[in-house]
């Protein structure tokens, strides 16, 4: 399964020792505001939720990578695609001392890119709660556009699209890089 890199992070497969690191994501009620119920969530949730990214790149062949600082080499969320009802959904999760630097922006750009021109979809959705108006404005920067109101998972939720003739690449740095099974 291959790993990502650009300008400045890299996106490399889940592992079992990001566990601490997704938990103290989801010990923190910034980050869990605009997931799931709002409320945060134990260890044992973390683990089901890594145990299932890697599940889900077993079974699809795309999935969520753990987002590293390439310079610091420090955790800094994880995102990427994930099957949302059989289309392929752009979702990411970052820690709070890294918002408002472009990451979430250079996270979604990646990973629209591999969903593209790696796994040739047509188009890729985003569902966003409405009040979080920051991810709305990161989808929007991305090329998503408002298609509908929603329900999913008994939550009322905003959903974005992009087509894959309407990705425009910024041309910043992006590669794909090899398996690390291989």
């Amino acid at each position: 399964m291959p790993s990502i890199e650009t300008e400045r992070l890299l996106l490399r497969m889940v592992r079992r020792e990001d566990l601490d690191d997704m938990a103290a994501l989801f010990a923190d009620p910034n980050v869990m505001r605009f997931v799931g119920n709002g409320e945060t969530a134990g260890r044992e949730v973390a683990e089901r939720a890594l145990d299932s990214i890697i599940e889900h790149w077993r079974v699809h062949g795309f999935g969520r990578w753990t987002v590293v600082d390439k310079h610091t080499r420090k955790f800094v969320g994880f995102g990427g695609l994930r099957s949302l009802f059989g289309m392929p959904e752009v979702v990411y999760h970052l820690a709070k001392q890294h918002w408002g630097h472009g990451m979430a922006t250079e996270v979604g750009r990646a990973a629209l890119r591999f969903g593209f021109e790696e796994r040739g979809y047509e188009s890729i959705v985003a569902i966003i709660k409405p009040g979080n108006v920051a991810s709305i404005r990161v989808m929007e920067k991305l090329g998503l556009r408002f298609e509908k109101n929603a329900r999913y998972y008994d939550m009322d939720v905003l959903q974005y699209r992009i087509h894959r003739d309407d990705f425009r690449g910024d041309g910043s740095a992006y590669s794909v890089l090899p398996d690390e099974n291989s």
